[in-house]
């Protein structure tokens, strides 16, 4: 997910959706999709997204509404899901995986406690993307006629490595960590309340009057994905030390401070697995009655997606799909 910490580094602006009406947007979909996700857990009736048989599909739901916050600004999203998982990153999924069952064991009291808005809370803090969610995600965009792209790693450096390439105008993340893979262009806070932040790449390195490769060095000493901070880095001292030691093998003689496999995890920002294989259309052009029918056959009831579907067809009634195209 990144350090947040970042933040206090990367030039970071709000942009009016106006400005944006046009564009192509890379989107994380993980990212995207384990927010509403786990939004639509915690503020919508079990029963509203969970089939006969035990199956939670509340990610169609959170699709549905989801979707219309960007058709009807006018972005086309490009939808990118994560290939493998890289290797350095398997401890933090340990770690995550440790912390989501200590969690659930939290959830069985609040259920024994009869505590709803506890059991809400914990319900959305446990969820995880299941081969369902994943496959049925998919059937439903395809549905509605939205443009994805499989990463063959991180769906995260595969949007960035895109936005470098300009074939789409930003990455769309909720993580920093698109900063240290160099998108010129992020936006964030696309699952959010009103208008989205724009993140700048080369902005941020101007502010700092660092290199990129100087950059990623600061964001390993205060810790990443990838590997715990150095104990007193924060995003100053980090910047400072780097610059004055010039890079991270630098900081490290100088310092006496240590970084295990610090070589790897900077490759992994500068040079990470992407792939330039890939197609996808520049339009979106929504079969909504299909995308209904779909969700009726996982039990979602109208009510639960009908203002979702009647959002998108008016984002395209309004604009005309040649707004995408």
């Amino acid at each position: 997910m990144g350090n947040a910490d970042l933040r206090d580094l990367a030039a970071v602006e709000s942009v009016p959706f106006d400005e944006l009406d046009g564009t192509l947007v890379a989107v994380d979909a993980h990212n995207w999709l384990y927010r509403y996700l786990t939004t639509t857990v915690r503020f919508t009736d079990e029963d509203a997204y969970t089939t006969a048989d035990g199956t939670e599909v509340a990610n169609l739901i959170g699709v549905v509404q989801g979707l219309p916050k960007l058709l009807e600004n006018g972005l086309t999203p490009v939808f990118v899901w994560d290939g493998g998982v890289v290797d350095l990153k398997e401890e933090e999924i340990e770690q995550r995986r440790e912390e989501r069952e200590r969690r659930e064991e939290q959830l069985e009291d609040a259920r024994e406690a009869g505590d709803a808005l506890e059991v809400a809370r914990l319900e959305s803090q446990t969820q995880r993307l299941t081969d369902v969610i994943h496959e049925t995600t998919r059937e439903l965009l395809d549905r509605l006629g939205v443009p994805m792209i499989e990463a063959p790693a991180e769906g995260e450096a595969q949007a960035a490595h895109m936005a470098r390439r300009g074939d789409v105008d930003y990455a769309g993340t909720e993580d920093y960590d698109a900063l240290l893979l160099g998108a010129p262009l992020t936006l964030r806070q696309l699952t959010s309340r009103g208008d989205p932040e724009l993140m700048d790449f080369e902005a941020t390195l101007q502010r700092h009057d660092v290199t990129w490769e100087q950059l990623v060095d600061a964001a390993i000493l205060m810790g990443t994905d990838f590997n715990e901070g150095v104990h007193g880095y924060g995003p100053k001292t980090a910047v400072d030390a780097v610059k004055e030691h010039g890079d991270l093998w630098g900081v490290f003689d100088a310092e006496d401070v240590y970084v295990e496999h610090a070589d790897r995890i900077r490759e992994l920002f500068l040079d990470p697995t992407v792939t330039d294989d890939y197609e996808f259309e520049t339009s979106v052009d929504p079969d909504v009655a299909a995308a209904r029918e779909y969700v009726r056959d996982w039990e979602i009831p109208d009510d639960a997606v009908q203002r979702g579907f009647e959002r998108i067809e008016d984002a395209v009634t309004q604009t005309g799909l040649d707004r995408w195209t």
